[in-house]
């Protein structure tokens, strides 16, 4: 009976009418003492008699039980819909915007209302949420577009640039008329990249990627990746390297997706990483957790405990000082926490002054 507000109500207007009902005998008791005291009086006696005489004591009796009932029992109402009243006032001025919606209104636990104003506060307080997401939502898609124009603009500018000094032939030689190619084809490929992540985004954040389902070993999958990783490691002056004492570690989901968020983790250490001259993969397993632990560690330039936080939101580069080329899309790392999210893992980051370190946890299947 507790939470049903038609029981409550109901069990507090019976309550009323037999209160009422008592009250109102006790005090047409009490009147009846009273006139036949004033009756056998000097002052009213023939005034009282004549109307008692008249209508009867029965019928006076019965008529003052009736009013006296009616008039207990209308306070007794009015009491309880008072804060009915409450409620309708307060859901009025929130709808007409005279309230916010955390607005609290105080719960009655005595009256059958009582259920209905705690509603009322959880209803405000999940309007005030959800109009608080939107308007999150609408603040993020708001400087997603002012991200993505200007990620965009850069590199077409230049593009257009190049092909303009092409078409109107302002080049000295056919090594500058390269030389200018070369830029706009650079500039395009970058404009792909930023489309490309941004279209992967997107779909993650839609939940709208079709992913595999298939079991597969994580530890060849990383040592492919750094037969892969070999030539543009050496390149970089850099050298890669895995470290674990497993031969094999299945998980399930899809190995496209998995590798590209080795690949986002292991380009990203090679472009900051480069001072530390070494890409360490390390991989462990843990048996009461029935998970797998990869770490993708670099020796470079430390991240701050600032930038920390925030590098796998989007767009956000924890060097600003660096080129478009070192600071990538500004989506890889966004884009790799989905992935990993998504195949039930986690991924985060910890870094000092001897190290950074990628950590991707990943469940386990039993083998």
């Amino acid at each position: 009976m507790k939470g049903n507000i038609i029981l409550r109500l109901m069990w507090r207007l019976t309550w009323h009418m037999a209160l009422s009902v008592f009250l109102s005998l006790i005090t047409v008791a009490a009147a009846r003492i009273v006139v036949e005291i004033l009756v056998s009086g000097t002052v009213f006696r023939s005034i009282l008699k004549d109307i008692v005489y008249f209508f009867g004591m029965d019928l006076l009796t019965y008529a003052a039980g009736i009013m006296f009932f009616l008039i207990y029992f209308l306070i007794f109402q009015w009491l309880q819909f008072r804060y009915l009243g409450r409620i309708n006032e307060t859901v009025n001025r929130i709808a007409s915007g005279q309230l916010d919606f955390d607005y609290q209104m105080e719960v009655d636990s005595r009256s059958p209302f009582g259920p209905m104003a705690g509603n009322l506060n959880r209803m405000a307080g999940r309007l005030d949420q959800a109009l608080l997401e939107e308007r999150r939502a609408e603040q993020a898609k708001n400087e997603l577009i002012t991200n993505v124009s200007h990620d965009l603009r850069t590199p077409l500018t230049s593009i257009l640039g190049y092909l303009g000094l092409i078409e109107q032939d302002r080049y000295r030689d056919e090594v500058e008329l390269r030389h200018y190619v070369q830029i706009a084809y650079d500039k395009s490929q970058r404009l792909n990249v930023l489309i490309n992540d941004l279209f992967d985004y997107t779909r993650m954040r839609h939940d709208t990627v079709a992913m595999q389902h298939i079991s597969f070993n994580l530890i060849e999958v990383l040592g492919q990746l750094l037969v892969q990783y070999h030539m543009p490691l050496q390149e970089a002056g850099m050298e890669g390297r895995l470290h674990t004492v497993e031969n094999s570690m299945i998980v399930g989901g899809d190995p496209v997706m998995l590798v590209r968020v080795f690949e986002n983790l292991i380009a990203n250490a090679m472009a900051y990483g480069k001072e530390g001259k070494l890409v360490e993969l390390r991989v462990q397993r843990d048996e009461s957790k029935s998970q797998a632990t990869v770490e993708v560690i670099n020796y470079g330039e430390p991240i701050s405990a600032l930038d920390l936080p925030h590098i796998f939101e989007r767009f956000y580069r924890a060097d600003k000082s660096r080129t478009e080329w070192a600071g990538g899309s500004g989506l890889g790392l966004a884009i790799s926490k989905s992935i990993v999210e998504k195949h039930g893992g986690h991924i985060d980051a910890v870094s000092d002054t001897s190290r950074t370190a990628f950590r991707v946890t990943l469940p386990i299947l039993k083998e």
